[in-house]
């Protein structure tokens, strides 16, 4: 007998950094939020790590999500101090606004119906499930968190 549950043999993985996947961090599927217009979520969240305006535009400004995260790591002496308690509502944010921007992310993450969504990452354990698969998986989290609330939305206005 495990410790950990051991993920449901339905569950849906995807990549957090897998640029041409809808459901993906680093997809190219533009929003507007904080006064800006934000290339993919992953620019937003990289930015958000900091108070330092020229920074933040610094890094909407990156060509590519990679380099937006390249550029916030070049800079981690710089992160703001509560950043660890808010990165979960900023990705929230930045995914939800994603998915109201473009309905074809949306319609994409509710036809994955109630499935557990799984950020498929062999090392990052807080966004993604891990090697061993015993990681936290946040995105996943807020996947489906953002998932469930389109589906509340949908029933409130119908």
């Amino acid at each position: 007998m495990s410790l950990f549950k051991s993920l449901p043999d339905d569950a849906i993985f995807v990549r957090r950094d897998d640029a041409h996947h809808l459901l993906s961090a680093w997809s190219r599927h533009s929003f507007d939020l904080e006064d800006r217009s934000w290339p993919s979520v992953e620019h937003y969240f990289q930015a958000m790590k900091f108070h330092d305006p020229d920074l933040r535009e610094k890094i909407r400004l990156a060509p590519h999500p990679k380099l937006a995260q390249r550029t916030a790591r070049w800079h981690f002496w710089k992160v703001r101090r509560d950043w660890k308690k808010i990165q979960v509502v900023v990705m929230t944010r930045g995914i939800y606004l994603k998915c109201r921007t473009h309905p074809e992310v949306a319609e994409a993450l509710l036809e994955t119906g109630d499935k557990t969504l799984v950020e498929n990452s062999l090392y990052d354990h807080y966004w993604g499930c891990g090697r061993d698969q015993r990681g936290y998986n946040y995105y996943g989290r807020v996947l489906m968190d953002v998932r469930e609330k389109l589906r509340s939305e949908a029933l409130q206005s119908a």
